[in-house]
């Protein structure tokens, strides 16, 4: 249970990564992640790496430049424009609909407006799931340079999309749904120089 923790990502660029276990019985036709980060990074970070064998960018929460987002589904990805972060807590949640290929985003409790990608597309279940790289291939093929430093924590992942309620409540730390990945049971290892510490402010 980390509530109240995060990970601290220390070195900038760094080799470190958290693997998270999910449990994926079937492939996806639907899914939520959210996650709150916290980083003076102006360069491309990765914050959300999910890759299988045949697509190593089968989820991916990328971050190119302090003021865009994009989100990748099957190895193609939309992009949200955002304001540059006033160096505080980013809470973010991305979710997706195979049927209407709609890609929802999240960002401090706020939707932006909805995009389309990949419609009828299914993502595969067997997956390595990553915190802080992106993978080029099957749980490696790391680029330093888009690895994430600063800090993570309140990682969720579920297996549909979040109802606008849920995606507030998420931004506030809130009851949720039970989900894939959850930061309060989460199954994970650290891979590196990455520190579980107390939060420091809410």
């Amino acid at each position: 249970d980390l509530y109240r923790k995060v990970f601290v990502f220390r070195k900038d660029p760094s080799d470190a990564y958290v693997v998270l276990r999910a449990r994926l019985e079937q492939p996806l036709h639907n899914f939520t992640v959210c996650l709150r980060s916290y980083t003076d990074l102006s360069r491309p970070h990765s914050l959300f790496s999910y890759a299988t064998k045949a697509q190593d960018n089968e989820i991916l929460l990328f971050k190119p430049k302090p003021e865009e987002y994009r989100f990748y589904v099957g190895g193609k990805f939309v992009t949200f424009r955002v304001p540059e972060g006033g160096r505080d807590w980013e809470h973010v949640c991305a979710s997706w609909e195979s049927s209407t290929g709609i890609a929802e985003f999240w960002l401090n409790g706020k939707p932006w407006p909805r995009k389309g990608l990949q419609r009828g597309y299914t993502v595969g279940a067997t997956a390595a799931i990553l915190l802080g790289q992106e993978q080029d291939s099957f749980g490696g093929g790391f680029d330093f340079y888009n690895s994430f430093s600063g800090e993570l924590t309140d990682v969720y992942m579920w297996d549909t999309g979040l109802s606008p309620d849920k995606m507030r409540a998420a931004f506030l730390s809130l009851r949720l749904p039970p989900a894939l990945l959850a930061w309060k049971s989460l199954s994970y290892e650290v891979k590196g120089d990455v520190v579980v510490k107390p939060r420091l402010r809410e």
